[in-house]
């Protein structure tokens, strides 16, 4: 592993070019450019806040609906946005890997740093809310940010690299993986609390590692406390899904151009 992220290293101004492609051409013929990256998950509270507030009303404690949603819905939907591209950058860059040699990796990790940049224009409008409405952030919560933010990124790429792969051999990965995070939005805690929950099930609950990134982003954001043991399970069950994906791209890796 230690020979291959140096060589993705050394080909990090592949990396670069290759997001920074991926960011123009998306945004290239769009009339409202990086506003997109906005209103997907603002579009989605919007409407699970008049749901959940004037007909099916969740209890969220002191914090508006709309910021308890929003807060889930930015790292979910940099999850949900960035698998399908992951899932599909091999094969549809079978140019550059049938003639070219690099990192292969490097396919699929760009198509997640371009959705991160969404994800950072998102995250931006988060701490105007978090502003606006006054919410008790915990400043000593915020240094675990980056680590809670690291487990979330071990489980896009071990996922993501995992799916680029199998899409290779088998392309209804795409329509399956499009299935898994529809029926895996509803099983973390996005449109309700954790609470909701029957707490003899929540040990269970939370081997869903979303189910702790998400809890831990609000702990600290929206009710100004820590993360608590709940974040371990999450953590660990994305480094076996980090380690398990790379271990899988890595081993089939060498077939890619003759099956493309």
């Amino acid at each position: 592993m230690t020979t291959n992220v140096i060589g993705l290293r050394q080909s990090r101004e592949l990396l670069l070019a290759w997001t920074s492609r991926i960011i123009r051409g998306r945004y290239q013929q769009s009339a409202l450019g990086w506003t997109w990256a906005l209103i997907l998950p603002i579009a989605q509270a919007v409407i699970f806040t008049i749901i959940f507030t004037r007909f099916v009303p969740i209890d969220t404690g002191n914090v508006p609906y709309i910021v308890f949603s929003y807060v889930a819905m930015v790292p979910w939907t940099f999850l949900a946005t960035s698998l399908p591209d992951m899932s599909n950058s091999i094969v549809s860059n079978m140019t550059l890997v049938t003639k070219i040699y690099f990192p292969r990796e490097a396919l699929p990790l760009a198509s997640m740093l371009a959705r991160f940049a969404d994800f950072g224009i998102s995250a931006i409008l988060l701490m105007v809310l978090i502003v606006l409405f006054q919410l008790p952030v915990s400043l000593t919560g915020l240094l675990f940010l980056p680590f809670i933010l690291a487990i979330q990124l071990l489980l896009i790429i071990g996922i993501g690299l995992a799916s680029a792969a199998a899409n290779v051999f088998y392309r209804d990965v795409q329509s399956l993986l499009t299935l898994v995070i529809q029926l895996w939005f509803y099983a973390s805690p996005i449109i309700y609390p954790v609470t909701s929950v029957p707490e003899p099930l929540r040990p269970f609950y939370f081997l869903n590692p979303m189910a702790g990134i998400l809890v831990a982003y609000r702990d600290i954001l929206i009710y100004g406390s820590l993360p608590g043991a709940y974040l371990i399970p999450s953590a660990i069950v994305s480094v076996i899904i980090f380690l398990g994906g790379y271990w899988f791209f890595k081993r089939v890796e060498f077939l890619f151009a003759d099956i493309v």
